[in-house]
């Protein structure tokens, strides 16, 4: 019985945190009329309605957000208990889930994990895009990843990147219309590619430093996209300028096809950090993974 309400918990907190039952089936490798029949039992023994269902969303009720907040960190606390007597076994193993932006997967996860990975293969890597500062313990992630060292008081902070540039280009054919910005204040005359971050739901500003002077310029133009990639193709499809990581605009300066300017007023940052909850029992496997990512330039 206690078995089949942890489970029961379990399906809960999965709907909940994802919003969706066709997500947290997938998650969970059940069907979702399964699914929804799990959480119709729990409902009915608790006489309490968790969810409000709709044609389009599903959001905790009062009960359910307080369901989710008290219960919900427990039952974290037990799966990554019960992960971590894999430190008995003679394989460290358990899935990690990571959360970061596509950027940083590409050029910092990813390099590392190539090497980490087949040397451990009872360890299970997931690795989740996102813009915004997310809230990993809501949202079930082991840990996140974002630039510089400005992480929550109760958050602990692993450099895993070098020190990172920015960088504004254009195309030729962009520039053969406009003439090159010289300071920031001078993209406002500029066709500009935005965006946007789900975090507030706002648009990046871009962000400059020169000689102790910080600006942050919001830009215009038609486009906004919310992955950076995408930023970097309408650029070089000649749409407007982009502010984009200097490592991703290398081969396309290097090959002519964009034109680098401010290159001045973009000074190196601090890189990318993995940030994890300072109360999270660290798995061997976890444990591994953290100093395989770990920065040692």
């Amino acid at each position: 019985m206690a078995g089949e309400s942890l489970d029961d918990l379990s399906a809960f907190l999965a709907v909940a945190r994802e919003r969706s039952f066709t997500r947290a089936a997938a998650k969970l490798g059940v069907s979702q009329s399964a699914l929804s029949q799990t959480i119709r039992q729990l409902e009915e023994r608790l006489g309490l309605r968790l969810l409000t269902r709709t044609t389009r969303s599903v959001s905790p009720t009062e009960a359910g957000e307080r369901l989710l907040g008290s219960v919900g960190p427990r039952l974290d606390e037990i799966e990554a208990e019960l992960e971590s007597l894999s430190e008995l076994r003679e394989k460290p193993a358990g899935t990690i889930r990571i959360t970061a932006t596509d950027y940083a997967i590409d050029h910092v996860l990813w390099p590392k994990l190539e090497k980490f990975l087949p040397k451990y293969p009872d360890i299970k890597v997931e690795l989740g895009i996102d813009y915004g500062l997310t809230d990993i313990a809501a949202q079930a992630y082991d840990a996140g990843v974002r630039l510089g060292e400005q992480v929550a008081k109760d958050m602990i902070s692993v450099r895993i990147g070098p020190d990172l540039r920015f960088a504004v280009v254009g195309s030729k054919s962009y520039f053969a219309k406009h003439a090159p910005p010289e300071t920031p204040q001078d993209l406002i005359d500029h066709t500009c590619i935005n965006l946007r971050l789900p975090t507030h739901g706002g648009l990046y500003a871009w962000e400059f430093e020169k000689d102790g002077q910080e600006l942050r310029v919001r830009v215009e133009g038609q486009l906004i996209f919310n992955g950076i990639q995408q930023i970097l193709n309408a650029a070089v499809a000649g749409f407007g300028l982009a502010h984009v990581p200097e490592g991703l605009a290398q081969p396309y300066l290097a090959k002519g096809r964009l034109t680098r300017v401010l290159a001045d007023w973009c000074p190196a940052w601090p890189g990318y950090h993995l940030y994890y909850p300072s109360r999270r029992q660290a798995s061997p496997a976890f444990a591994l993974l953290v100093d395989a990512l770990r920065h040692r330039g």
